[in-house]
């Protein structure tokens, strides 16, 4: 029941998200409030509101990267049963997400805005489609383990292994990390650019230039050659195929 109800907080958490990222709750008339965005909330003077946006972004940084190590994982298993420590990371994880929407300060000066233009639809298709890679990259490695709930589903201990041994599905064979790419993505294509937007944009991004060196790090550790190998053949963000040796020599 503790893992349903962490994965139920995660999936109300992250749809919230993507209308909180995307200000997608003007798009349908919606009106409350509690339906913020990053441009609509809580006003405040300049300094306070890049203060505690820079603080929001880091505190769910520095959460979701240090839960996610192997040595914080090893220690935070004498606390809680080892049985529920992915659940009370996706627990943690959506707690931190939902103070950032609570809190977040819309800093509006507008950067850009094409949403009158056809190329604003595009931009938001493009974001949606950012959200389906992350969310598609999540169930071609191991959905149920990645958000706690193996251990609900009655995996066998085979289904287990299975889970756990290295594999490069689908989009994993042509970049490394699918999942951050996609958020990447949804979080840049947006038809309307403020301040407050790009900041949350550019701070997440900074996180996950920082996180993948630490979550590779573990990577090879668990994986050895065959993840160092998986490094040099694929790209980290970017979908474009490696050259090998003999092409980059050639003119």
């Amino acid at each position: 029941m503790f893992a349903l109800v962490c994965y139920a907080a995660f999936l109300a958490t992250v749809t919230y998200g993507v209308g909180f990222v995307g200000n997608y709750w003007a798009v349908f008339g919606w009106q409350s409030t509690w339906l913020r965005s990053l441009d609509l909330g809580k006003s405040a003077p300049l300094p306070e509101a890049v203060t505690v946006d820079l603080l929001l972004i880091a505190l769910f940084a520095v959460q979701h990267s240090v839960m996610a190590r192997r040595w914080f994982k090893t220690w935070w298993s004498r606390v809680v049963p080892r049985e529920l420590e992915r659940n009370v990371y996706v627990l943690a994880s959506s707690a931190c997400l939902v103070l950032l929407f609570a809190e977040w300060r819309p800093i509006g000066f507008v950067l850009f805005d094409v949403s009158g233009r056809a190329i604003g639809a595009v931009l938001v298709g493009i974001s949606f489609a950012g959200w389906l890679i992350a969310a598609s990259a999540t169930f071609l490695i191991d959905h149920a383990e990645l958000f706690g709930l193996r251990g609900v589903l009655g995996a066998s201990e085979a289904a287990r292994a299975d889970a756990d041994a290295f594999r490069t599905p689908g989009l994993y064979r042509i970049v490394r990390h699918p999942l951050y790419l996609g958020f990447l993505v949804a979080f840049w294509a947006s038809p309307v650019m403020t301040v407050g937007h790009a900041l949350f944009a550019a701070g997440l991004t900074l996180y996950v230039l920082v996180a993948i060196p630490l979550e590779e790090s573990d990577l090879v550790t668990l994986f050895g050659e065959r993840y160092v190998t998986y490094q040099k053949r694929v790209r980290s963000l970017l979908p474009i195929p490696r050259l090998n040796r003999n092409e980059r020599s050639s003119p």
